[in-house]
């Protein structure tokens, strides 16, 4: 799995379209192995990403859960205490 792909269900405020567009993004380059299309392929990835978004959001809103939402700003905590673990 990606590293830069972040977990984005069960947050309060819920994920924002940005962040959801961003993991596509993300997702989208880890499968095609290029972080920026040629030209000849450019209108495939953009259109990978548009619908890879669009099923994220619709995964990302449909999931329910009982455990409370996650915290933002602790859950970046928690990462970067990991962080400094792993590069100390």
């Amino acid at each position: 799995m990606c590293r830069n792909i972040k977990t984005l269900a069960n947050f309060e405020p819920p994920a924002r379209e940005d962040e959801i567009r961003a993991s596509a993004l993300q997702f989208v380059r880890k499968l095609s192995g290029a972080s920026r299309p040629s030209r000849a392929n450019e209108a495939a990835f953009d259109l990978a990403v548009d619908e890879v978004t669009a099923a994220a959001n619709r995964l990302i809103r449909s999931l329910k859960t009982s455990a409370p939402p996650r915290n933002r700003e602790e859950e970046m905590r928690k990462a970067s205490e990991r962080s400094l673990k792993r590069f100390a």
